[in-house]
């Protein structure tokens, strides 16, 4: 039996709903979602087997033009994502005319490999709308592939997956069968305790927020984890804690429940909060934390 395995790209602005997609083809929530813009940090992995494929599918940052030395990393992860791609999928959303940097646009209008153009959030569009659309995007971008979809209410997400395997060359698994995604455990406490944080707080708070998990141990009944709440200064840190530390065991107690569904299994989570100066811009602290590598 032949054997298709590949790496499928996942990029677009921010919020066009790249995460909602990654997680329907894995079905486990790898990504965090908010309607946040730039929730997606790093570009992540998720792996998707079958008796006779591989599919490797990255889910990218939303492309920006980087304002600090964060954003300059999250754009370099978005580069990295056209270098070892077998299918590119380009997500916009209807009513959407171009990526916010014309230089990304170029590089998919050039594109050597297959494009798959997503037109996704079609659940909220008239048929005139969207009809209109697929014209504009068909000009724009004539070797692409035009898919409408509803990532959110899973509507032809189905029929672009097994488009994408048709598309992926022939190749044994580049991943063991039974590997879901290539990062660790830690990630995915930091990326659900981040998700809370974007959730619960406004303005320039989650933005200036990391994660860093510094205890992770499991055991037959539970896992037990100690995470450190990074912010840039005392008074973000006021914020998160909140009265009477009310604020900061409702990110706790959220996370946890979601951490125990991830896991399957018991957690015993504590939390606290570091004031780590500047580190959005300070390239060492970035690179502590998975960024600039």
């Amino acid at each position: 039996m032949s054997h298709k395995a590949g790496f499928v790209n996942i990029i677009g602005n921010p919020n066009v709903g790249k995460s909602t997609l990654m997680n329907a083809f894995v079905g486990e929530k790898l990504s965090i979602i908010t309607s946040k813009a730039q929730t997606t940090r790093h570009r992540i992995l998720g792996i998707v087997n079958g008796d006779d494929f591989q599919v490797i599918l990255s889910d990218t940052p939303g492309i920006i033009k980087p304002a600090y030395e964060l954003q300059s990393s999250m754009m370099d992860f978005v580069k990295s994502a056209f270098d070892d791609a077998d299918v590119l999928v380009y997500m916009v959303e209807i009513g959407e005319k171009a990526l916010k940097d014309e230089r990304f646009f170029e590089k998919i209008k050039n594109s050597p490999i297959p494009v798959l153009l997503l037109l996704n959030k079609i659940d909220v569009s008239q048929q005139g709308i969207l009809e209109e659309q697929v014209q504009y995007w068909q000009e724009q971008l004539p070797k692409a592939e035009i898919h409408p979809i509803s990532a959110l209410q899973n509507f032809n997400v189905k029929e672009v997956f097994l488009r994408i395997i048709e598309l992926l060359p022939e190749a044994p698994a580049y991943y063991p069968k039974d590997q879901l995604t290539d990062k660790p455990e830690r990630f995915f406490v930091n990326e659900t305790i981040r998700e809370k944080i974007l959730q619960f707080y406004k303005k320039e708070i989650p933005y200036a927020v990391e994660i860093e998990t510094e205890e992770f141990f499991e055991d037959e009944k539970i896992i037990r984890m100690r995470a450190v709440i990074m912010v840039e200064r005392e008074t973000q840190k006021g914020i998160i804690i909140g009265h009477k530390g009310a604020a900061l065991k409702r990110v706790g107690v959220e996370a946890r429940k979601d951490l125990e569904k991830f896991f399957d299994k018991q957690v015993h989570l504590e939390l606290y909060v570091k004031v780590n100066k500047n580190w959005r811009s300070n390239p060492n602290q970035l690179k502590r934390f998975g960024y600039n590598n």
